[in-house]
C-alpha cells in the first residue's frame, strides 16, 4: 500500500514538474532560462553584435545603423558593461591597409554608440584587419561576412560589482 501511495506521489511530482513553461528555470525561482542578462550572449541573442560594411568602406549602412541603435539602448540597460568594438576586413589587400580600414570600422561603429549616448570610456576599439576571418572561403560570400565590426562583452559581472 505504502508502495502505490509513493508511486502515486511520485507520479504526480513528475506531471507537475513537466507541467511547467519550458522556459522556467530549475532552480525554483521562476526566472527565464536563456542568457544571462548583460551577457555576451544576451547582447549576441537579443541585439546583434556585429555590423558589416561595403567593400573598401568604412561608413555605416542603414543596417548597421539598425543594429548599432540596438545595441545602443542594450548598453543603456546595462550601465556597468564595458565592450569592445573590432575591426575586420576581407583577405584582399595589404596587411598594413586592412588594419587600418578595420581600425576606421570599428571607430565608426564606436563614434555611432558614443552619439547614442554610450560613454567613450566604455568601449574599446580594436583592429585585426584581415588577420581573423568569419568565413574562410575566397569568395564575395565570404568577403561579405569578413568586411565587420564585432562589439563583444569585456568584463561581464552578473552580479553587478
Amino acid at each position: 500500500m505504502k508502495f502505490k501511495a509513493l508511486g502515486a506521489f511520485a507520479g504526480l511530482a513528475l506531471l507537475a514538474a513537466c507541467s511547467h513553461p519550458a522556459t522556467q528555470a530549475s532552480t525554483g525561482t521562476g526566472a527565464a532560462t536563456g542568457p544571462a542578462a548583460g551577457s555576451e550572449q544576451d547582447l549576441v541573442a537579443n541585439v546583434g553584435d556585429r555590423v558589416f560594411f561595403a567593400f573598401n568602406k568604412a561608413s555605416l549602412t542603414s543596417d548597421a545603423n539598425s543594429t548599432l541603435a540596438r545595441q545602443a539602448a542594450w548598453l543603456g540597460k546595462y550601465p556597468s558593461v564595458n565592450v569592445l568594438v573590432a575591426g575586420n576586413c576581407d583577405e584582399r589587400g595589404t596587411e598594413t591597409y586592412n588594419l587600418a580600414l578595420g581600425n576606421r570600422r570599428a571607430d565608426a561603429a564606436r563614434d555611432y554608440l558614443v552619439a547614442q549616448g554610450v560613454a567613450a570610456s566604455r568601449i574599446q576599439t580594436i583592429s585585426y584587419g584581415k588577420d581573423r576571418p568569419v568565413a574562410t572561403g575566397h569568395d564575395e560570400a565570404s568577403w561579405q561576412q569578413n568586411r565587420n565590426a564585432i562589439t563583444s562583452v569585456q568584463g561581464y559581472n552578473p552580479q553587478g560589482n
